[in-house]
């Protein structure tokens, strides 16, 4: 890489936002942190702002602004507070990409006017394709944008087809650990508690994602994040699990051909290869030894007891805004079930009845995303309640 590259980081505070931080610490010589944005870790906020010294820092929370302006304007970092700083901030002059790791809908505005503006996306936050998909991809090619996939899977997928992209896909497999309650029977899901669901087998992720994988929700949100990010249609993304979580995901191609790519669980690699495409950096992570893994496994996942997967091929099926009714669901029923509101099975219940009940708009605008979201939430909040 023969210039550095300004990095704006939404939601620097998280799992992924902490560790793009490492990877960026590890090569000052190619990256350079120009924004940092949390919601409410102030206090983290300002630590990393103190080591990093961005030009600009956001906290979405305005109570907050007073405490961190009085520490960083001192330190001439630039501070501002609440969603319309965060979605004016990604248009600075200075960024080059903006890694959006905010969790949930709340990635999808900033993420608007970021390619609005021209940056390139490193895209950790699956929802903003989820929720309005066909919009942001189109908007992406209409500014001459790249979006580079941050989540594993997809990260798995374009590295897989570098090389490749004169060449049609025939389809994707996604792999999946299948979570802590793999091959677990209905009957013992209805009782299982959030610290159980907390308690991933491989991954080390933030609290929302870790349930999504435990009802195999997020496996369901990557099917349609991967339909939007590699134009495929629904037939050419296939969900397999694989509980070493060592083959990160699949492409095959029209001669048969299969490209997997491997390694051990961490992060950091797709941050990176995000970051810093098309080069590789060279790094000290752990490396994969295949003496570790004298067995790799594969196993059809069990959509029958966890109806999201199910839930989210059916919402990519019937399009429009069907995904942004599953997304908005969804969050809620998470939420819900990390404050012991609703049980883990009951979180699909809802969903599926949101599906069902909220208003479908076959073609939708910004608005009707954003309205959706709103009556999602609400009927959400009521079938709980």
């Amino acid at each position: 890489m023969s210039d550095k590259k300004s990095i704006a980081i939404l939601g620097s505070t998280g799992s992924i936002g902490t560790q793009a931080l490492e990877v960026i610490k590890t090569h000052p010589e190619n990256f350079q942190v120009e924004v940092l944005t949390a919601q409410n870790n102030v206090d983290l906020l300002i630590q990393q702002s103190i080591e990093f010294r961005p030009n600009a820092v956001v906290i979405g929370n305005d109570a907050f602004y007073d405490k961190i302006f009085n520490i960083l304007d001192p330190l001439g970092i630039k501070v501002y507070s609440g969603e319309k700083s965060l979605a004016s901030v990604v248009q600075m002059d200075t960024i080059d990409v903006v890694l959006t790791a905010l969790v949930g809908y709340a990635g999808l505005l900033p993420t608007i006017k970021a390619i609005e503006a021209g940056k390139h996306i490193a895209l950790a936050n699956k929802e903003t394709l989820v929720v309005a998909g066909e919009l942001i991809t189109s908007l992406a090619q209409e500014k001459g944008v790249n979006i580079y996939p941050v989540d594993s899977e997809h990260s798995a997928i374009f590295q897989c087809l570098v090389g490749e992209f004169h060449n049609p896909i025939e389809k994707i497999i996604l792999t999946a650990s299948g979570g802590p309650f793999r091959g677990r029977s209905r009957k013992f899901l209805e009782s299982v508690k959030k610290e159980q669901a907390l308690k991933h087998p491989n991954w080390d992720m933030g609290a929302k994602i870790t349930i999504d994988s435990a009802s195999l929700m997020n496996k369901g949100l990557e099917v349609i994040e991967a339909k939007w990010l590699f134009n495929l249609r629904e037939d050419q993304v296939d969900v397999v699990v694989h509980p070493q979580s060592i083959i990160h995901s699949m492409v095959q191609f029209e001669d048969s051909s299969i490209k997997a790519q491997m390694g051990l669980p961490d992060m950091r690699v797709p941050i990176m290869f995000a970051l810093s495409y098309p080069d590789r950096l060279k790094a000290d992570f752990p490396r994969f030894n295949f003496m570790d893994y004298p067995q790799l496994t594969f196993e059809q996942p069990d959509s029958d007891t966890f109806r999201n997967l199910a839930l989210a091929f059916h919402a990519l099926g019937r399009e429009g805004n069907a995904a942004c009714i599953l997304n908005a669901a969804n969050e809620v029923v998470v939420s819900a079930f990390l404050e012991d509101k609703i049980s883990f099975l009951g979180m699909s219940e809802v969903i599926e009845k949101c599906l069902d009940k909220v208003d479908f708009v076959k073609t939708p605008s910004l608005d009707d995303y954003i309205n959706t979201d709103k009556e999602t939430r609400i009927k959400a909040l009521e079938f709980i309640n």
